[in-house]
């Protein structure tokens, strides 16, 4: 089983590409999901209640109150991943066991998540895909979409790993400063390497 990794700072479109890839039939594992499967926990919303209480509203995580708390400091962002990110990445373990036992070891798996290199989970990984974008796009997309000021949106992108770091330590990269057009052709590139990878893993 091919296992890959798709990555790429907030507001670079990593969510898209994964998307498109998951129309071809790819399968998708997405952190992002995990985690919010995980904030609905008892146990794990009562830890996040210890350390943050005012992101908790009637027995509830509220994540953007949540995002605003850890994006602001950085002792507490690590605190906020202390908590969290073990039980995330066991899951994603679990679930790629699992796809890899009902489907085989010729396929491939995705990992879609934007924190893969910062929690070393890259390390479980046989290949990493990162997305990026001109970082005035980032920012613009980010303030679109979310609807933060600029100081919010900044200690967001602030607060992961600069983006020319994990483009040195990537297998393939995509380009994504552009238009949903001009992204087609590079995702039907992208499926070339894939497929490339697979038969690499075949033969291996």
């Amino acid at each position: 089983m091919l296992k890959v990794g798709l990555t790429g700072n907030i507001g670079c479109g990593k969510s898209t590409i994964s998307s498109l890839l998951e129309m071809r039939d790819y399968h998708i594992i997405d952190a992002d999901l995990v985690t919010r499967d995980i904030y609905e926990y008892e146990d794990m919303i009562e830890r996040i209640k210890i350390y943050f209480p005012a992101a908790v509203k009637n027995e509830t995580v509220d994540r953007k109150t949540l995002g605003d708390i850890v994006f602001s400091d950085k002792d507490k962002l690590l605190t906020l991943n202390r908590i969290v990110h073990d039980k995330i990445l066991s899951i994603i373990e679990m679930r790629i066991a699992l796809y890899s036992r009902i489907h085989g070891d010729g396929g491939v798996v995705i990992i879609d998540g934007a924190l893969l290199y910062e929690t070393d989970f890259n390390k479980n990984l046989d290949k990493m895909i990162v997305v990026y974008c001109r970082e005035d796009e980032q920012l613009n997309r980010i303030l679109d979409r979310d609807k933060l000021t600029v100081p919010q949106a900044l200690s967001r992108i602030n607060s992961q790993q600069d983006q020319a770091e994990k483009v040195k330590s990537a297998d393939y990269v995509v380009d994504n400063s552009g238009s949903i057009e001009d992204l087609y052709p590079k995702i039907d590139a992208l499926e070339e390497k894939l497929l490339e990878w697979i038969e690499e893993k075949k033969s291996s």
